[in-house]
């Protein structure tokens, strides 16, 4: 997966956030996020990211793979990201 190449990425002190040059439209992700957004930027696999959550944010499976799956979707229903 790859951002779009009018969407920018930005660290903050709080998480990321990404800028559509094209609308002016930004979206800003909390520290789980822009883990999830980082890692699936780098390739890592849906299942490895899932239990990195669950290891950082001592959250369970379940949880995780709805947050994997809905930050996911969002990207893609925004159009922010190409896969």
């Amino acid at each position: 997966m790859q951002l779009r190449e009018d969407v920018s990425l930005v660290d903050t002190d709080y998480g990321k956030v990404l800028l559509n040059g094209g609308t002016g439209e930004y979206w800003e992700l909390n520290p789980t996020g822009g883990l999830i957004l980082a890692a699936l930027l780098e390739g890592s696999p849906t299942e490895e990211i899932i239990g990195t959550l669950c290891a950082e944010f001592e959250v369970d499976e379940d949880r995780a793979a709805t947050d994997v799956a809905a930050l996911l979707s969002a990207l893609r229903e925004a159009r922010l990201v190409r896969a």
